[in-house]
């Protein structure tokens, strides 16, 4: 277990995620069966965990609960998906999204992290979509966000949290404050990616001075500047930039986790910090020991997960 040499962060909660076990998909051969995710996950030192693509883990309540709480875990959100600029799919949309709120709400979390599709397939490159949007395709995504996050706040208790992302329609700096700028933030707020930011060509640190308001819930990674530079200069996709290593552990890569964790600190408002490092496909043995390393980096810049955030 990490030992905390310096001041505990004390608006900062630290967790991890399915991610960094090399975990995108409900079902995939290539990732580690939830049992073992749940067990390293402890054993690294974490007692938080989101819950990432639903069904990867046990969707049943009562299975959920037992599987988490007899490994002293909590879980801290659930992770989502779905596309508010496209109005034809709402109601297939919403569905989807109030099973993965209802089940967040009954393990006790208060978060439902919303990750935009991506403009390309993330295992073949391939453009699927335009990679920007319209003005009445925005116009329409910001209308969709703010009626979907009253939704979820009034029916679940549960808040939204739109999480950037790279290959995207909210992957730059100048999208992220678009949908900020056209939401309420009563019902729409940030999952600020720092990783996700860095890809896209923000500044995570100018984002949380000028928008620490609707920072909301964090995933803190780190990005390979040298990937970075090939993902521009060869026009790679994402999954291929992540089977290059273009997510590395801390304190590597952009933007220094010190001056995140720094200015998340100033924040008036307590704050989920989850781990991710996007591993998709990885070996089952690689997971850990960067679990491991990752938790006592973190440990050492004062972030502890032994209480819960208060929620704003």
């Amino acid at each position: 277990m990490t030992t905390i040499s310096g001041p505990v962060v004390g608006n900062l909660c630290l967790g991890s995620a399915p991610d960094s076990w090399g975990v995108w998909f409900p079902e995939d051969e290539r990732q580690v069966h939830f049992t073992r995710f749940l067990d390293e996950l402890a054993q690294a030192g974490y007692q938080w965990l989101e819950l990432g693509p639903y069904g990867y883990l046990p969707t049943d309540p009562e299975r959920l609960a037992e599987e988490v709480g007899s490994r002293g875990l909590s879980v801290s959100g659930g992770t989502t998906f779905g596309a508010l600029h496209r109005p034809h799919e709402w109601d297939t949309m919403l569905a989807e999204v109030g099973r993965v709120a209802e089940l967040t709400a009954a393990a006790g979390a208060h978060h439902l992290v919303f990750i935009p599709p991506m403009f390309r397939d993330e295992k073949t490159g391939e453009f699927t979509e335009e990679p920007t949007l319209a003005p009445g395709q925005w116009g329409a995504l910001t209308a969709a966000a703010d009626e979907l996050g009253k939704i979820l706040l009034e029916r679940y208790n549960v808040r939204l949290v739109v999480h950037p992302h790279a290959d995207s329609h909210i992957q730059t700096q100048a999208e992220i404050e678009r949908l900020l700028d056209g939401t309420d933030s009563r019902y729409v707020n940030l999952c600020l990616d720092t990783g996700h930011v860095a890809y896209g060509g923000g500044d995570t640190v100018d984002l949380i001075r000028r928008y620490g308001d609707r920072v909301g819930y964090v995933h803190i990674k780190q990005m390979d500047p040298e990937v970075l530079a090939q993902v521009h200069a060869e026009n790679l996709g994402f999954g291929e930039a992540v089977r290059r290593g273009v997510c590395v552990s801390p304190p590597a890569g952009v933007p220094d986790p010190a001056d995140v964790i720094a200015e998340l600190s100033k924040l008036d408002a307590g704050l989920f910090v989850i781990v991710e490092q996007d591993l998709y496909p990885c070996a089952p043995d690689v997971p850990l020991p960067i679990a491991v390393r990752t938790r006592d980096y973190l440990g050492r810049q004062g972030l502890s997960g032994s209480r819960r955030p208060a929620i704003r």
